[in-house]
């Protein structure tokens, strides 16, 4: 694959975390300096996550808790300058992350398993239902650990972000 192609696939995958981030930000009302630095969180999130994924060949559960962590520690720096709680960055920069093409097919494969006229057919698509479901958990699992793991490391620094 081509140099400018590999630039140009990572820049579009955080460009379009950053406007996901933004517009889930956007939802629960923070203040308006902190929508571009929940865009700027979830797209270094994301794009970790992703060249992770596609270029270093780590697994997605792995890189997704690389991800978290990066968004975690970008969201206590970040808090302290801004003087917003870290949460404020950190949830809607996780949220582009979150794996929705398996837990779509996890309800897929459980509905198509539920109407299967043989037990074969029966057995692959819960199968299929079986082994997305548990790779939506442990991604989210990972990412809500990883996230956390800066939060609790640097606790003084967390909690004291709001505080002149």
């Amino acid at each position: 694959m081509p140099t400018l192609e590999i630039i140009f696939n990572i820049i579009q995958d955080g460009f379009f975390a950053a406007l996901a981030a933004i517009g889930f930000a956007a939802i629960s009302n923070p203040p308006k300096i902190a929508l571009k630095w929940c865009g700027f969180i979830a797209a270094a999130g994301h794009i970790s996550r992703y060249c992770l994924v596609n270029y270093a060949g780590v697994g997605l559960v792995a890189a997704s808790m690389v991800g978290a962590v990066m968004v975690g520690i970008l969201a206590i720096l970040i808090a302290k300058r801004v003087k917003c709680p870290p949460e404020t960055f950190s949830f809607p920069a996780l949220l582009p992350m979150i794996p929705g093409m398996y837990a779509y097919r996890t309800v897929q494969g459980f509905v198509l398993a539920l109407t299967a006229q043989t037990e074969q057919e029966f057995q692959h698509y819960f199968y299929l239902s079986e082994s997305n479901c548990l790779t939506c958990i442990f991604v989210i699992l990972c990412m809500v650990i990883g996230q956390m793991i800066p939060i609790i490391v640097f606790k003084r620094v967390a909690y004291s972000v709001t505080r002149p």
